[in-house]
């Protein structure tokens, strides 16, 4: 089967790479590159097109932009599959823009340039064929399982259901934490060690992602009242022990 990536920003160079370590790859990328990913053979968009499969990854707010772009340049059959960190949106956007003969899956590889560096074999990633034929999902289950992933078959609304809480709660807290300016210390716990890596890991990602993971997922609002409230509630608690002790008496 012919693979091609549209688009090599951060994850996509990642991606290309860890995906021509099992198969040939295609990519197209619409600026100029300063490295070619190796392993991957770099196509113009043409020549992209007559790949037997696409994968998108593109940003999530430039998503619709880009699907209703190649829309007209995606042959019958053709598989495209996003990559995108929220599902029910571009699942939406795939399924309206997209041919009627055109097969669609949606996923989620639960992981990064920073979080998959030391290998990604047993890292999650979300599976949700919405439009394919067997064979394609067969191959897809297969290649995913020979790269070591654990694939999890999911529909798009429990995806973002979940992710709103597990993926939008970290990369919330990482950017309050980085907005904190915390810096390494000799008197660091390994609680505090963890939480540096988490500012690492969320904050070299671009901004753009974070604020798509907010935007577009239809359940990352109820979280940021949740984690407000759970806030507001520490906080009222600390109050009140403060106004204990204050009244207790001293030496």
């Amino acid at each position: 089967m012919n693979i091609g990536i549209y688009g090599l920003g951060r994850f996509g160079t990642f991606w290309a790479t860890e995906l021509s370590k099992h198969t040939p790859i295609k990519a197209f990328n619409r600026s100029p590159l300063e490295r070619i990913p190796e392993g991957v053979q770099l196509v113009d968009r043409d020549e992209l097109f007559t790949c037997d499969a696409i994968i998108l990854c593109v940003s999530i707010s430039s998503f619709a932009q880009v699907v209703a772009s190649i829309a007209p340049f995606v042959h019958p059959g053709t598989l495209v599959m996003d990559t995108c960190s929220v599902k029910v949106y571009p699942a939406k956007v795939m399924q309206e823009l997209l041919p009627q003969d055109a097969q669609i899956i949606a996923t989620h590889p639960m992981f990064g340039p920073d979080s998959g560096k030391n290998g990604i074999a047993g890292l999650p990633l979300v599976y949700s064929p919405l439009r394919c034929s067997s064979a394609q999902d067969s191959f897809w289950k297969e290649l995913f399982g020979v790269m070591g992933l654990k694939v999890l078959s999911m529909d798009c609304e429990e995806h973002d259901r979940q992710a709103a809480y597990s993926q939008g709660v970290t990369h919330f807290v990482g950017r309050v934490l980085d907005e904190l300016h915390l810096a390494p210390t000799e008197l660091a716990t390994t609680g505090y060690r963890r939480l540096l890596s988490i500012v690492e890991q969320t904050c070299n990602d671009p901004i753009q992602l974070f604020y798509d993971l907010q935007r577009f997922n239809p359940y990352a609002h109820d979280m940021r009242v949740r984690l407000n409230d759970a806030l507001d509630t520490v906080l009222q608690v600390l109050d009140e022990h403060d106004t204990n002790f204050s009244e207790l008496p001293h030496s």
